[in-house]
């Protein structure tokens, strides 16, 4: 008979904790946030489709922006065909911000950029040596990666041989685990397991609900509505299911006004999404407004919240309606604990919803993936009591099978080590994430107040375009920064820098970034528009 041995007892700590590298100086915030970014079209935005022969088709929008971009590049030009394209289109029509809105070429232009951004320039024909790269997205997690203790729960779940066929919706001790957690999250109302799907991540999640929620169940014409802005494979996943409309939820004074959303409403509305916390801007919804949307939409209508992004910021209790039956709720490990390849994450909502999902998923894709139950069951018990302000005892202890074999000595010992990784984490990004704010904030820029998130949404004056922005910098001092175009953002300058990187990288491409900006001088007459 085989001897299985009980969790932690084979290594806890197998080896010593690799050393933090130098963090940044302590910084005081050199002047106040951006009061406010907007992000619906431009007219700079507009020509584009006043331009082309056909304004449906996203591939020749594309191209002419993209001939736009080359064109303004000069010599610097890889691609001087779509430069010439660009020159000699010429204005057909008129367009308005609206059209530009609802429009379904809108969603898939944006996402063919998104795709050129990363497949075609960045990690195609302009990489090379020596670049910094800020656009990521992501926490290094060579850097802050997985606890130690949820490390230890995957090397266990591997000795146990624990990677079979599951139920459809996750192993129940999992599922109760993280109902707990999000109650904890929650004021005055709570989940049960029922209320809870695993899932293969945040982006996989969204286009499941996507697709069970709105393929062949549309009983309406009206739109889901998408705030932006957003995730280009995420409104991608609704755009092909359904009528999306785009609706640019604006950031003011660091948190995202839901207002726009109120007003585009409807009674027969079928779904809404938006990220709690916004990529690329940090900034966290008005809780009022979104407690208003919940009640306010008709009882089929679903209010998906991505929820992914909410993290190192104030930890506070959300509001109750949050937990209402017509919400969809979906986090994962990509952001809040650095593991965005190990696609793990959760979607809870009311129970008739997870039964009907159970059908779904049992006939789509399975299951989530068995090997990580554990982890996530421990992640998620350690993060309640962490939030709590608790200590491990015997009820701690008693919430894991016995077949764990776990004793309150090496539970609390794993705990300790849980809360001293998290705690660090989280210090050490918060620190590098106002160090990058006090430094961007010169003459040329406006840097958006980001109270949750690790990035930060940089509006250049200077520039009218957020991927030439990309272009210039990268071409000319080795840095890479996300335009802001590629998560919706459809006017002006706004780039994304991610401040979860190494002070060792971050310190010397800021340095270049200042200079950059330092040489530049404003243009056009819609530099600095919104």
């Amino acid at each position: 008979m085989r001897v299985r041995p009980g969790l932690f007892s084979h290594r806890l700590f197998p080896a010593p904790a690799p050393a933090r590298p130098p963090g940044p100086p302590s910084l005081p915030l050199a002047a106040p946030p951006a009061g406010r970014l907007d992000f619906g079209p431009d007219a700079y935005f507009a020509e584009i489709y006043e331009r082309a022969a056909n304004p449906d088709d996203p591939a020749e929008l594309r191209d002419l922006y993209l001939g736009r971009i080359e064109d303004a590049l000069g010599a610097r030009s890889t691609r001087p065909a779509l430069a010439a394209v660009w020159r000699e289109a010429r204005t057909r029509r008129t367009v308005t911000g609206d059209e530009i809105l609802a429009s379904r070429a809108t969603i898939r232009f944006v996402k063919e950029m998104f795709n050129h951004y990363f497949r075609d320039d960045l990690y195609g024909s302009l990489r090379r040596p020596g670049q910094l790269i800020l656009s990521s997205g992501a926490v290094d997690e060579e850097v802050w990666g997985l606890p130690t203790a949820v490390k230890e729960c995957v090397s266990y779940a591997l000795e146990r041989d624990w990677y079979g066929y599951s139920d459809s919706r996750g192993r129940e001790p999992a599922r109760e685990a993280v109902a707990a957690y999000e109650s904890a999250k929650l004021q005055g109302a709570g989940y049960d397991l029922h209320n809870v799907a695993l899932t293969m991540g945040g982006t996989f999640a969204v286009n499941s609900v996507a697709d069970f929620a709105l393929t062949g169940r549309r009983t309406t014409a009206a739109p889901v509505l998408c705030a932006i802005p957003n995730y280009p494979p995420l409104v991608e996943s609704l755009a092909r299911r359904a009528d999306t409309w785009l609706v640019p939820t604006p950031s003011v004074d660091g948190r995202t006004s839901l207002a726009p959303l109120l007003e585009q409403l409807r009674p027969d509305t079928p779904l809404v999404l938006l990220q709690t916390a916004a990529n690329p801007t940090g900034a966290l919804v008005d809780e009022d407004e979104l407690t208003e949307l919940i009640r306010r939409a008709g009882r089929n209508t679903l209010i998906v919240l991505d929820e992914c992004h909410e993290w190192l910021g104030p930890r506070q209790r959300w509001s109750a309606a949050r937990a209402a039956d017509n919400v969809v709720r979906i986090s994962s490990l990509s952001k809040n604990w650095s593991a965005p390849g190990l696609k793990v994450g959760w979607l809870l909502a009311a129970r008739t919803f997870i039964d009907e999902y159970y059908e779904y998923a049992s006939s789509s894709y399975g299951g989530p993936p068995s090997f990580f139950y554990t982890a996530i069951e421990m992640l998620a018990r350690m993060e309640r009591w962490r939030m709590e302000g608790r200590d491990v005892g015997p009820a701690e202890l008693a919430e894991f099978e016995s077949d764990y074999g776990l004793t309150l000595d090496n539970l609390a010992a794993a705990y300790r080590g849980y809360v001293g990784d998290r705690d660090a984490r989280e210090a050490e990004l918060l620190a590098l994430r106002n160090a990058v704010t006090s430094r961007l904030r010169l003459p040329d820029t406006e840097v958006a107040d980001a109270r949750y998130s690790i990035n930060l949404a940089v509006r250049l004056r200077s520039y009218q375009d957020s991927y030439l922005a990309f272009r210039d910098l990268l071409d000319q001092h080795d840095v890479s920064v996300f335009p802001g175009l590629l998560t919706f953002c459809l006017s002006g300058g706004v780039v994304r820098i991610t401040t979860a990187r190494p002070w060792s990288e971050l310190s010397p491409a800021l340095s270049r970034m200042e200079r950059f900006l330092g040489d530049r001088r404003p243009v056009g007459s819609l530099a600095g528009e919104g």
